[in-house]
């Protein structure tokens, strides 16, 4: 299941385009008794009704793969028998919403299952869509590659409206208004059979949430019979809290710990992206995964080990997709504690100049002070303090242009003298750039890629590599 099936249904619920042929309704108050049960063909509904409908539908087809709109499985039984949950929607889709005692027991499991304090409406529409064949290049051709028939359920709150005072036409006054019942938009809602790669997959449901952090795992249970699945929004949660337990109470440094992690599994999507396309299969953060990725950003073996454990714990044989786990508000947080941190450093060095500047002119004042005549010295003086003067001035101008042109690499030199180091790099600026980390065999390495006609020197030796 993928955005573009999804849009391809979604862009057919329009007055002209939509086929739905039935459509049911069970009204049900606070206490789960059922109000009201209603069928219509949807084609005779009254314009008003029409487009209201229209737009619920629509809703439980909108949102994000993976967060709002997951891909349920059915359980697969012995011998790959068909589940009764799964038959039972497979009857009620081939009844075409006209058997009434089917509907009855869909909408009384709906009920049981559905956990939901308040006024709440069940609505399903039926629809047989004529799958039309696309060539290679998305060109579509007059002949129908299947009839895709399929069930769309959608679960609305039913509310009052908001209390307030409103204008009676018949007695000219302002007065309380009549409160009523309003229909909302779906807080649940699935197809079946799910639409994949342009076909219908009985083995799968496409589940709407309209709360991600709160899909209703007991639906998915109970009313459909699938295993619940965690949203994007769930696992991404699920994967801060075992990060940041695993980092302790230090909260700077395991902040700054948790921003740099953040950072490498952004730094993954975006590589397999550019090699593999926008719409390549997305990675999945395996055991092995979060491991080089714990390892590169210098997390000790101990809090790995008490990672690792977690993440199977929670996501088992079930590995998320790492973009589910990125938080576009903590990689923001991140670039700008970088720039903020390169900044600081800039001002540093901007400021270690400056005070080498005056020490020089100071030095040079001094000995044309003990070189000259007293009329000369006492000329020179009023020379110096003004060439002072006007180089202080021009450096508190010039500081800003410094500031910008104070390299990287001063930045990082500053930082980390060479003798701290254990590996120095020197090479030609233009392969700064192709100078990669990797893990190999569990251990970090530096890579650099070395042409034919390429000499190298290691420690002040010519080596052949």
């Amino acid at each position: 299941m993928n955005k573009k099936d999804i849009l391809e249904l979604k862009r057919r619920l329009k007055k002209d385009d939509c086929t739905f042929t039935k459509m049911c309704g069970c009204y049900v108050n606070g206490e789960k008794n059922v109000v009201l049960k209603f069928r219509e063909t949807f084609l005779n509904l009254r314009e008003e009704e029409f487009f209201k409908y229209l737009e619920i539908a629509k809703k439980t087809l909108s949102g994000t793969v993976g967060n709002n709109i997951l891909e349920l499985n059915f359980p697969v039984e012995e011998g790959n028998n068909i589940s009764n949950r799964q038959l039972s929607l497979m009857e009620l889709k081939r009844s075409a919403l006209k058997n009434d005692v089917l509907l009855d027991d869909f909408y009384d499991l709906v009920i049981d299952s559905y956990d939901y304090t308040g006024n709440f409406l069940i609505l399903i529409f039926h629809d047989a869509y004529d799958v039309i064949i696309k060539t290679t290049d998305n060109g579509k051709l007059d002949e129908s590659e299947e009839v895709y028939e399929y069930i769309l359920c959608a679960i609305c709150p039913v509310e009052l409206t908001e209390p307030g005072l409103g204008y009676f036409e018949d007695d000219n006054r302002i007065g309380a208004r009549i409160r009523d019942w309003v229909v909302g938009t779906p807080d649940l809602g699935f197809v079946f059979p799910a639409f994949t790669d342009r076909s219908a997959d009985i083995h799968s449901i496409m589940y709407y949430t309209k709360n991600a952090k709160n899909p209703h795992p007991e639906f998915m249970e109970q009313a459909l019979g699938c295993g619940s699945k965690q949203t994007a929004t769930e696992q991404k949660e699920t994967f801060n809290t075992i990060i940041q337990r695993a980092l302790g109470s230090d909260d700077k440094k395991s902040e700054r710990i948790f921003m740099e992690i953040q950072d490498t599994l952004n730094t993954m999507v975006e590589d397999n992206n550019a090699i593999n396309g926008k719409d390549a299969e997305p990675i999945t953060l395996t055991i092995d995964n979060i491991q080089d990725v714990l390892i590169e950003n210098g997390i000790p073996e101990e809090i790995t080990k008490k990672i690792e454990k977690s993440y199977t714990e929670e996501f088992g044989d079930t590995p998320p997709v790492v973009e589910h786990l990125i938080d576009k508000k903590v990689l923001a947080a991140n670039e700008q504690r970088k720039k903020e941190e390169r900044l600081e450093k800039k001002v540093r060095i901007l400021e270690e100049r400056l005070e080498q500047t005056k020490q020089v002119a100071e030095l040079v004042s001094e000995k044309e002070i003990a070189l000259d005549t007293d009329t000369e010295t006492l000329s020179e003086t009023d020379s110096s303090s003004n060439l002072e003067a006007d180089s202080d001035t021009n450096l508190d101008v010039d500081s800003e242009v410094i500031l910008e042109e104070i390299s990287d690499s001063e930045v990082e030199s500053a930082k980390n003298p060479v003798e701290n180091y254990d590996i120095v790099l020197q090479v030609k600026p233009e392969k700064v750039t192709q100078i990669k980390s990797q893990i190999i065999d569990g251990k970090k390495c530096i890579v650099i890629p070395i042409e034919e006609d390429e000499q190298a020197n290691v420690n002040g030796v010519s080596t052949v590599l």
